[in-house]
């Protein structure tokens, strides 16, 4: 999931499982990129090649040199003008931005349609973009490493005890309205799995659960980890969110004193710092234990 645009995470996830890997053809290394998925923006900094990117969404925020580039919207306000002024060769964007490469095509600019679903996914991209523009040695080398992290994280945990886990994306403030947690599908529950944790809805094979406080008393989590990011961790006192799962004194993970709130942006990004992501989960559920 990138930062969330303008609308909900929850509506973000279900976005992007609906799009299709692939480019329109051409093969030349493009010099000039224009991304609108921060997760591949994130991917070509990683590798190297960020200089090569002159535009960006509004809602990118990592590296800190994105804060240069120019601003085009996002996914459900991309900024046509804007972007075919920048006279790109390459523009990555989400498969459903139908409008956007129909004016991309007219204009004779070659574009990449983004695909994430599971975590594997974001190693696949990676490779896939960096192939796509001529840096597949870097990209080899960063999703190998990527993809050994994160074996190495699971290798740390295995033989644990993998406690039932409610892993939340988001809700409102203070309350438990609203709440959406993860389902037994997508990054996040892949990054819940490799962490060491057993996700409570692992049986609804959905990227997003609207989850009700009766779901919450009925599933018995272990472990409450909600994340907060982009504009929902501003100026957040983390403690305080805590305080409003007292209602559910009953559920073990409140009961327990165990009920953990991480704000990062890393956790909805799926890019390279999901390895980092997936680590401070481990050490949530299971401080101490990694290598």
């Amino acid at each position: 999931m990138s930062i969330k645009v303008r609308f909900s995470a929850a509506a973000w996830l279900s976005a992007v499982a609906v799009v299709v890997l692939g480019t329109t053809g051409a093969t030349a290394p493009a010099q000039r990129i224009v991304s609108l998925i921060p997760a591949v923006t994130e991917m070509l900094f990683a590798i190297g090649d960020g200089p090569r990117i002159v535009g960006v969404t509004n809602y990118d925020r990592f590296p800190p040199e994105v804060s240069r580039l120019v601003p085009v919207g996002g996914l459900l306000d991309p900024n046509v003008e804007r972007i075919l002024s920048l006279k790109p060769d390459l523009v990555v964007l989400y498969n459903t931005q139908a409008e956007l490469k129909q004016r991309l095509d007219r204009a004779g600019i070659d574009y990449y349609s983004y695909e994430h679903r599971a975590l594997p996914d974001i190693t696949t991209t990676l490779r896939a973009i960096g192939a796509r523009i001529g840096s597949a040695p870097r990209a080899n080398a960063a999703a190998a490493a990527m993809e050994g992290a994160i074996a190495a994280i699971r290798k740390s945990l295995s033989g644990l005890q993998r406690p039932r886990t409610l892993l939340v994306f988001e809700r409102e403030r203070s309350s438990l309205r609203s709440v959406y947690a993860s389902g037994g599908y997508g990054f996040l529950h892949d990054m819940l799995e490799a962490a060491g944790g057993a996700n409570v809805f692992a049986d609804v094979k959905r990227q997003s659960v609207e989850v009700s406080t009766e779901m919450i008393l009925a599933r018995k989590p272990e472990v409450v980890i909600e994340l907060w990011y982009g504009d929902l961790a501003k100026d957040l006192d983390l403690s305080r969110q805590a305080q409003a799962w007292n209602a559910l004194g009953s559920v073990p993970a409140v009961r327990d004193h165990r009920v953990y709130e991480l704000a990062g942006d890393e956790f909805v990004v799926p890019g390279p710092r999901v390895v980092a992501a997936t680590r401070r989960l481990a050490e949530t559920l299971h401080p101490g234990k990694l290598k």
